[in-house]
């Protein structure tokens, strides 16, 4: 009868498990449809300024670019590490450290590397071991273009004053509730890519007012802070995505096991019923002999 107890304490266990990850999935759906509208809606705008930015840079020089877009020799890196507060998402945080981690023994090994943190996964990961420059792990209490924003300007004048010569994003780039790709994007020097295409649709019959240069000298700020924010957008996605998805199978397990566990029980009732029904007769036949 103890091994009786004993399993149905488990069922009891593992079924109160199952309410709390299915509870947790939902919450993480609801907070992963609003987390889509974001990101989808803000994508096609981020795409676009950034075309506007080659095309109206593809037939300037690149010193017009000023600071921003002036490539040096890499000795100082900023790795700005986004990810989540809380863990149950699955690989969610452990892909970002991982890539953390081939950057520091690969491309960035024997440089000077910083992390600015949004998400307290990487600091607690990366304190003792990194020089973090900033823990910005609050912007998720509050997550607005605002707030991104302010570290976005705060990036680009590390990056004027020769802080760092490099600045590098290191995000979850949300595809579906399923799948999240780890990006290694350069954040700063801003590139001015040019190729044929561009240049042609910058030799359209544009009127720029005022001219090209102030243009490009406003498109690049505006859209370092649209390219942090869609990265901030997309791992936020990321992570109610891959949590929704763990706590989906984390559900399923539960059920699955609870089920065995429920015919494991009636096995050993059955059993247990069984040896007391021959106890019984055993004794009976006893005392009639």
């Amino acid at each position: 009868m103890a091994n009786l107890k004993e399993i149905r304490s488990r069922i009891t266990s593992v079924g109160s498990t199952m309410q709390i990850t299915s509870a947790m999935k939902m919450v993480s759906a609801a907070k992963l449809k609003r987390a889509t509208d974001s990101i989808v809606q803000l994508r096609p705008y981020a795409n676009k300024l950034r075309e506007l930015l080659q095309n109206v840079s593809a037939t300037l020089d690149a010193e017009v670019g000023g600071s921003l877009t002036q490539e040096r020799e890499v000795n100082k890196v900023l790795l700005v590490v986004i990810n989540s507060n809380r863990g149950l998402c699955g690989g969610y945080n452990s892909s970002i450290i991982k890539k953390v981690n081939l950057l520091l023994a690969g491309d960035l090994k024997g440089k000077q590397v910083e992390l600015l943190t949004i998400g307290k996964k990487s600091f607690e990961t990366y304190k003792k071991t990194q020089t973090i420059y900033k823990n910005a792990s609050n912007l998720w209490d509050n997550l607005s273009f605002n707030e991104v924003a302010e570290i976005a300007d705060e990036l680009t004048l590390l990056f004027k004053e020769g802080a760092f010569d490099q600045i590098r994003i290191i995000y979850n780039q949300f595809q579906n509730a399923a799948v999240q790709i780890v990006q290694n994007e350069q954040f700063l020097p801003v590139v001015l890519e040019k190729n044929a295409d561009e240049v042609k649709a910058a030799e359209l019959d544009y009127i720029f007012a005022p001219s090209k240069e102030e243009i490009l000298l406003d498109l690049i700020p505006q859209t370092l802070k649209t390219q942090l924010y869609k990265a901030v957008l997309d791992a936020n996605a990321s992570e109610h995505g891959a949590r929704m998805t763990a706590m989906h199978k984390a559900t399923d397990n539960a059920d699955s096991l609870r089920k065995d566990l429920i015919i494991q029980y009636n096995k050993e009732r059955q059993a247990s019923i069984t040896n007391e029904i021959l106890e019984i007769v055993g004794g009976a036949e006893a005392l009639n002999g």
